[in-house]
C-alpha cells in the first residue's frame, strides 16, 4: 500500500501563487509517475500535470501550461506543484496521484480557492 498526503492548499487572490506538495509513504518502490489532478464543484476530475519519476519528463494540461510547474524530489518521495498567475477557474480540490508498478494511488486532496 501507498499513502499520499497533499498539503499547501489555501485561499489566494487572482494573480497570486501557491505551492502544493504531496508526500508519499509505504511501498513506494517502482514509482512510474506522479501527477496532479483537480476537481471543481459540479465538474469531473481533470488532469493537471504529470512527471515521469525516472526521467523527469513533464506534461501539462493546456489550461495550466506556462503557469504551473511540477517537480519531484526522489530522495524525499515528494512531488510539488508550483502554481503561479492563479485564476478563479483554478479553484478546485487538487489531488495527488502516484502510479507504482502500474497501480494508481490517490491522496485525499487539498483545496485551492482563488478569489477574483
Amino acid at each position: 500500500q501507498v499513502q499520499l498526503v497533499e498539503s499547501g492548499g489555501g485561499l489566494v487572490q487572482a494573480g497570486g501563487s501557491l505551492r502544493l506538495s504531496c508526500a508519499a509513504s509505504g511501498r513506494t518502490f517502482n514509482t512510474n509517475t506522479m501527477a496532479w489532478f483537480r476537481q471543481a464543484p459540479g465538474k469531473e476530475r481533470e488532469f493537471v500535470a504529470v512527471i515521469d519519476w525516472s526521467g523527469g519528463r513533464t506534461t501539462y494540461a493546456d489550461s495550466v501550461k506556462g503557469r504551473f510547474t511540477i517537480s519531484r524530489d526522489s530522495a524525499k518521495n515528494t512531488v510539488d506543484l508550483q502554481m503561479n498567475s492563479l485564476k478563479p477557474e483554478d479553484t478546485a480540490l487538487y489531488y495527488c496521484r502516484g502510479t507504482y508498478s502500474g497501480i494508481h494511488y490517490w491522496g485525499q486532496g487539498t483545496q485551492v480557492s482563488v478569489s477574483s
